[in-house]
């Protein structure tokens, strides 16, 4: 066996007993991953930047019991994996600014507002008569915004503080859009504009796309082109398509880096930009 590994029935022993709730299994366990040394890190840390979330989120409990979690590795790890799942990367990446962030606490905010959600809809309902559900939770009875006044502040990118303090850029709240749908059963898409990002419905037999940064405005292809075009930009169909999670993680690392950047903060700028290198270099060394 490596050194850096452990055997399959090692794994398969660590997963049986990760979440189980026995405070006398919980110590068991620490102390047998203790006892493994160097691999069984390894595999926490694998299983923290996973796309499992209740291993995720035992795994990191673990590692911070042993005071060895590493937010900055973890997250490099998740890069490396190509196994992205939206919120879980969303918090890795908020953690790798503020380690000791809630992770329960964030998940708890979105749950309540799907929640919420779920409350004021009378099925059957079309797509987008959810999303303007969906609009009534976010934007008027929890008042999240786009942050006009300090757009900038590195703080708009981070899920945490979003969460917190209810104000964000546009790819945050389009974020924050996607995971409140996504808890409610409805299938939206991230859609990164030129210069804007947005929210796309595509179930409908007409698509339509939602401005998360104003309100969750509606717009239509068409306006979606004249938007662009208000802006300066030369509006392409391909715009319109999807985002990978991939793209949409990466886009979130090169806004935190230029925001860091302008705000004077270089050792958050350069972290940020060497994530989006890892993200590049990962991806092009899979698809040579």
């Amino acid at each position: 066996m490596d050194q850096t590994d452990l055997s399959s029935s090692q794994k398969e022993t660590v997963l049986s007993l990760l979440d189980d709730p026995s405070p006398t299994v919980h110590r068991g366990l620490r102390d047998h991953l203790i006892m493994l040394g160097p691999p069984a890190i390894t595999f926490l840390r694998q299983l923290a930047a996973g796309h499992h979330r209740a291993y995720a989120w035992h795994a990191r409990a673990f590692l911070e019991e042993l005071q060895l979690s590493d937010p900055i590795g973890e997250f490099r790890t998740f890069i490396r994996s190509l196994n992205y799942e939206l919120e879980t990367g969303a918090l890795l990446l908020a953690r790798t600014v503020r380690p000791d962030l809630d992770v329960g606490r964030c998940c708890e905010k979105l749950d309540a507002m799907a929640a919420r959600c779920r409350e004021l809809m009378i099925e059957p309902a079309s797509a987008r008569e959810k999303c303007r559900v969906i609009n009534r939770v976010l934007y008027h009875e929890y008042g999240f915004h786009g942050n006009i006044e300090h757009y900038t502040d590195p703080d708009n990118s981070l899920i945490d503080q979003l969460l917190a303090r209810q104000k964000g850029i546009p790819l945050s709240l389009s974020l924050l859009y996607l995971l409140v749908a996504d808890r409610i059963g409805l299938e939206l898409e991230p859609v990164g504009l030129p210069g804007h990002f947005m929210v796309g419905c595509f179930m409908d037999d007409s698509p339509f796309f939602i401005d998360a940064f104003d309100g969750g405005y509606f717009r239509s292809p068409e306006e979606v082109f004249l938007f662009l075009k208000n802006h300066k930009l030369a509006p392409s169909i391909s715009d319109l398509a999807p985002t990978s999670v991939r793209e949409v993680l990466c886009r979130a690392c090169r806004n935190l880096a230029n925001h860091y950047a302008e705000a004077g903060d270089t050792n958050h700028a350069d972290l940020f930009t060497s994530f989006v290198n890892e993200f590049e270099s990962t991806y092009a060394r899979n698809t040579a």
